[in-house]
């Protein structure tokens, strides 16, 4: 983009005063950059040629419309609005612009109708109910690491092949909306669930022809129902303690919602998801595949622990 380098500096001059006019501590540093950041990712995503001293307000309440969609909280939403407030409060005090664009901006309603979305400690717990000593609880467990670690739609799970599992990289091959193919990172987590799943279980079930080559079969041997996904997660909530509406959704909305708050910019984030361009054009093409798995290894809260490099194919 060729603002680009605008951006850059008054990202720069910002952060600049926030240390020395501010004096804020480092993280709150740089959470406010990271809003800042977002909201420059936004501009690039929809291709608006814009600096920030050429955002109006219009712009601004698209980026908080779109962050909504992506499934994040009230309080993640009303974080990064008091970021962009800040910013154009200090474009404001240097006389760089003549009218503030976030002025009017209102925070995001409490009694909004969001996505659910879970914390990590309750995707965790809801993780740990599921019983491994049946062969059910082993596929269930694979299938909801699955879910959280790469951000699949629920037809999308079902749909899983066996072929599309690319356990050497770490990724899936994944048929999305509209027939669109995107690769998606899996974490190791998911990769050694998956891989117990089929060798302890999978393995020993008399297959219905035609569905050889699905990942999660029921114990008739056929592939399973996006209802069954469904009762699965359900269950393994109230297993949990949980009291949430959870479906298939939360996993994914879940999965967003972490990534953005661990950092991940919003193009990695969406291209993941398999959203549609939010332009009328295809803004985008696949990301750098060594980039994406290193969103997942720095932003995925399933990713900050050691485990054991355990492979699919090993």
């Amino acid at each position: 983009m060729a603002k680009h380098k605008e951006w850059e500096t008054y990202i720069g001059e910002f952060e600049d005063y926030l240390k020395l006019e501010r004096s804020l501590s480092e993280n709150s540093r740089k959470a406010y950059i990271s809003d800042i950041d977002k909201l420059q990712q936004f501009v690039e995503l929809s291709e608006w040629d814009l600096s920030p001293l050429e955002i109006e307000q219009e712009h601004l309440e698209k980026m908080l419309e779109h962050v909504c969609d992506l499934g994040l909280s009230v309080a993640s939403q009303a974080r990064i609005l008091a970021g962009i407030k800040a910013f154009y409060k200090f474009l404001l005090f240097q006389d760089l612009i003549i009218e503030d664009p976030s002025v009017l901006l209102e925070g995001p309603k409490q009694n909004r109708k969001l996505p659910d979305t879970l914390n990590y400690y309750e995707i965790e717990s809801i993780l740990e109910a599921i019983d491994l000593s049946t062969p059910e609880g082993l596929r269930n467990r694979a299938i909801l690491e699955t879910l959280y670690s790469s951000g699949l739609r629920v037809t999308e799970l079902t749909e899983l092949k066996m072929n599309n599992i690319i356990a050497d990289i770490g990724f899936l091959r994944i048929l999305g909306k509209g027939s669109k193919e995107r690769i998606v990172p899996i974490g190791k987590d998911a990769l050694k669930y998956i891989k117990q799943y089929i060798q302890e279980v999978r393995l020993h079930l008399e297959i219905e022809p035609g569905h050889e080559n699905f990942v999660f079969l029921n114990r008739r041997g056929k592939k399973l129902s996006r209802v069954m996904i469904f009762y699965i997660i359900k269950d393994a909530a109230l297993l949990a303690g949980i009291s949430k509406k959870v479906s298939p959704h939360t996993f994914r909305h879940s999965f967003a919602t972490h990534l953005i708050e661990g950092g991940a910019d919003l193009r990695a984030v969406q291209d993941m998801l398999g959203h549609v361009s939010i332009t009328t054009t295809e803004i985008y093409t696949h990301l750098d595949r060594d980039y994406l798995k290193q969103v997942i290894i720095d932003c995925h809260p399933r990713s900050r622990r050691p485990i054991a490099d355990d492979r699919l194919n090993s």
